[in-house]
């Protein structure tokens, strides 16, 4: 278990959990929205603000590609990154991916009160912003489903996580290389 990749949407705790995860598995910890803005200098809001989403989505790509190569590492996702390309069937082919699946209402309430910009919440209510969430979840949940494992964001546990990960690869003696 080389890569553990984590996906879903935006605000749904990727990062938070991936630095606990990772260090309850003596892992590195990345954010692949981070490596984005240190290695093409700009922060992502400001790149959507300048450029358009299809230019995003392929560095993005790029940026996901370089991972592949990471060595026990817990890896944060952007939340559209496994939507693009064939990013989800690379993800679990090289890594083993977790799903932190939360509900509209409960994502819109922790980007409203988000201390990190988001361009997706700018000038939205709160109704305008549940609705876009919902339509946002539902385009990406074929992509989501298919991760090896799917979790509550709101109650997920990392000690839980790895006793999955490392039960369910002894059990199917995968070593997701």
């Amino acid at each position: 278990m080389n890569r553990i990749y984590l996906i879903g949407f935006m605000g749904v705790g990727k990062s938070t959990f991936g630095k606990k995860l990772a260090h309850k598995l003596g892992y590195r910890f990345i954010d692949l929205d981070i490596i984005f803005e240190k290695k093409y200098k700009i922060r992502i809001d400001d790149f959507f603000g300048k450029y358009d989403e299809e230019l995003f989505r392929k560095l993005e790509h790029d940026t996901l590609k370089e991972s592949f190569s990471a060595v026990k590492t817990v890896i944060a996702t952007g939340g559209g990154s496994p939507c693009f390309f064939d990013a989800m069937e690379k993800i679990n082919q090289k890594g083993v991916s977790v799903y932190l699946e939360m509900t509209p209402t409960a994502i819109a309430h922790r980007l409203t009160h988000a201390k990190k910009p988001r361009p997706l919440v700018k000038g939205k209510t709160g109704e305008e912003l549940r609705e876009l969430i919902k339509q946002k979840l539902e385009e990406r949940k074929a992509f989501y489903k298919q991760a090896h494992f799917t979790v509550d964001a709101i109650n997920v546990n990392a000690e839980e996580v790895v006793d999955l990960l490392r039960e369910n690869s002894k059990s199917q003696k995968t070593n997701f290389k």
